[in-house]
């Protein structure tokens, strides 16, 4: 997906011309409406990038070599969450305001929080080497 997706720029546009025809009483059912419509978008993406890897890696081990693990969390990838992450708190910081006033923003913000911290976690050194050691149950 591009950074300027048109399709996605004529649903929102579609989506600001709905609610100014149907008022605010509909606000927050567009709303959802065109973040499912990105939610399946991104989805998509992250779909054909999970099956470029697995290609790459096939190939990888027809030829019988053996790739380096790449780093967890590039930059770029870092970034682009947390972008993705701002530009989605401002519709769900409406949401939540309009159903729950400020206890709903506080939700709605905790939630954002939590979802960029559990990303950042797989970056870190010791939820990594957690990660990579043999899991010792007795049971």
């Amino acid at each position: 997906m591009e950074a300027r997706d048109p399709e996605l720029r004529r649903e929102l546009d579609a989506t600001l011309k709905a609610r100014s025809e149907l008022g605010p009483e509909y606000e927050s059912a567009l709303i959802e409406s065109f973040l499912d419509k990105v939610e399946q978008r991104l989805a998509g993406t992250h779909d054909l990038r999970t099956r470029r890897h697995l290609a790459e890696q096939r190939t990888a081990a027809a030829r019988g070599g053996e790739r380096p693990a790449a780093p967890a969390g590039t930059f770029g990838e870092r970034f682009g969450f947390g972008a993705v992450s701002l530009v989605l708190a401002i519709p769900l910081s409406a949401i939540g305001v309009a159903n729950a006033g400020i206890d709903g923003l506080v939700v709605a913000w905790l939630g954002i929080f939590g979802v960029n911290a559990v990303h950042a976690a797989r970056v870190w050194p010791w939820a990594r080497e957690r990660r990579r050691a043999p899991a010792d149950w007795d049971g």
